[in-house]
C-alpha cells in the first residue's frame, strides 16, 4: 500500500455510509441486546455471528466494531481483523488459538514481558513446551516435529533487535508451523508482517492507533483459516473491546499516518542527539546502524516509531535514579505512541545481558524537541562525579 493510498484509507475507511446528513465518524455505539423482527433474520445472524459484519449480540460486535475491523484489515492486507480488549489479550488469544498441550512453542527472547509471562506461566502450566530463541539467529535447527507455533516481535521490547521475519516465516512455513508476530512498535503504517510471511499479526491499539493514552484495545489480523480460528477463540473467551475504545480507535486512525511520521522524525533527532552525549555508551534504535538487525529493518520497514533505548555508561544506581527522577518533561511509564514523552528503565534478563550500564527506554511525544534536550541536559549533570 503506497503512501497516498494509506492516507486515503485512514481518512475515508470505516466511516458511516448512507444518505446526505450522516456524521463523518461513527458515534459511540453502545448496546448488548439486538432484536429481530423475524425468526429467519435471527437465525441468519446467529449462524453468521463468528464471521463479523452482522449484528447478533453485543459481544460479537456492532456496526462501529465491524467498521473498525474492516479498516484495519485493509491496512494490514489481511482477510480479517478481530478486536480484543487489550494488546495482551490479543497476544494471549492468538497463542491460545494455536498452542496445544504436549506441543512445542518457540518464543523470541526479546518479546514483550507480558508475553513471556503468559508463555512461561499459563501455557507452561497447560503442558506446552516453551523454548526461547535468540531473535538474531535462525530457527531452522530448533523446529521439532511437535512445534505448533513461533512467536516473534520486531524490534524487541526494550533491546530493539530486529529479527528476520522473512527467514523465520520461511523456515516455519516449510513445516506448516504458524508464525505469530507482534507489530506494536511499527503498526501497519510502517510494516506489513503478513506480506513478510507471518500468519497472525497482533498489536496493541492502545499505543499508536488510539494515540492519546486514553484507551485499551488489541488487534489480531490474519488470513484464511487462521482468521476464522482466532475469531472463534476470542468469541469463546468472551473478550470484547468497549464502545468508547472503538470510537477512540476510529478517531485516532484518521491522524495515524501523520502522527507516526512526525514522531519518527522527532525520535530520530533526539536519538542522534543522545548518541553524542558523553554519558551514553550505545544507542539502540533500529534506524541507526548501532542497533542489531538494522539492515533487516531497512529492508522490511518504511519508518520507525519514536521508541528506542539508550545504554548509559556505568554509574552508581542511586545517581542514575536521581537522574531519571529529575526529568520534568518525561513521565515514567510503560506505554508509548501517545502525545506525551516517557522514559522507562529496562531490567529484563536480556537487557542486563547486553548492557554494562543502565538501559533506559525513551518514547518521544509531541513536545518541542529543544525543550526535551534542555530537560535532558540539566539531568545529565546529576550523572557526573
Amino acid at each position: 500500500m503506497n503512501s497516498a493510498r494509506l492516507a486515503d484509507t485512514l481518512v475515508h475507511g470505516g466511516r458511516p455510509h448512507g444518505p446526505s446528513g450522516r456524521q463523518v465518524n461513527w458515534p459511540v455505539e453502545m448496546g448488548s441486546t439486538v432484536v429481530f423482527d423475524t425468526l429467519d433474520a435471527f437465525e441468519a445472524a446467529r449462524d453468521a455471528r463468528y464471521e463479523g459484519g452482522t449484528p447478533y449480540y453485543g459481544r460479537y460486535g456492532n456496526d462501529a466494531t465491524f467498521s473498525l475491523e474492516t479498516l484495519l484489515a485493509e491496512l494490514d492486507c489481511a482477510d480479517g481483523v478481530t478486536l480484543t480488549s487489550s494488546g495482551v489479550s490479543a497476544i494471549t488469544s492468538a497463542l491460545l488459538t494455536v498452542a496445544r498441550p504436549s506441543m512445542h512453542v518457540l518464543v523470541a527472547e526479546n518479546l514483550y514481558g507480558n508475553t513471556r509471562v503468559f508463555c512461561d506461566g499459563l501455557l507452561a502450566a497447560l503442558n506446552v513446551d516453551i523454548e526461547p530463541f535468540d531473535p538474531l539467529e535462525g530457527i531452522g535447527g530448533r523446529l521439532r516435529d511437535n512445534t505448533c507455533a513461533v512467536m516473534a516481535e520486531a524490534p524487541g521490547s526494550g533491546t530493539f533487535e530486529v529479527c528476520d521475519l522473512l527467514e523465520i516465516s520461511r523456515a516455519a512455513r516449510q513445516r506448516g508451523i504458524p508464525v505469530i508476530f507482534d507489530n506494536t512498535w511499527a503498526s501497519p503504517v510502517f510494516c506489513k508482517p503478513l506480506a513478510l510471511g507471518a500468519d497472525i499479526v497482533v498489536y496493541s491499539g492502545s499505543k499508536h492507533l488510539c494515540g492519546h493514552s486514553d484507551a485499551m484495545l488489541g488487534v489480531i489480523a490474519a488470513n484464511g483459516d487462521y482468521h476464522a480460528q482466532v475469531r472463534r477463540t476470542v468469541m469463546s473467551l468472551g473478550d470484547k473491546p468497549g464502545a468508547q475504545e472503538v470510537f477512540l480507535a476510529l478517531r485516532g486512525a484518521r491522524t495515524l499516518k501523520m502522527r507516526m511520521e512526525h514522531q519518527d522524525r522527532a525520535g530520530r533527532e533526539i536519538a542522534a542527539w543522545l548518541a553524542d552525549q558523553d554519558c551514553v555508551a550505545r544507542l539502540l534504535h533500529p534506524a541507526f546502524d548501532s542497533c542489531p538487525g538494522h539492515e533487516t529493518w531497512k529492508r522490511d520497514f518504511t519508518g520507525a516509531a519514536a521508541l528506542f533505548s539508550v545504554i548509559f555508561k556505568p554509574v552508581p544506581e542511586d545517581r542514575f535514579r536521581t537522574f531519571v527522577d529529575s526529568l520534568t518533561c518525561f513521565g515514567i511509564g510503560v506505554s508509548w505512541g501517545g502525545f506525551e514523552s516517557l522514559v522507562l528503565p529496562m531490567t529484563s534478563e536480556r537487557s542486563r545481558r547486553i548492557a554494562d550500564g543502565p538501559l533506559l527506554r525513551f518514547s518521544i511525544g509531541f513536545d518541542d524537541l529543544e525543550t526535551l534536550k534542555a530537560d535532558l541536559t540539566q539531568a545529565f549533570k546529576l550523572l557526573q562525579d
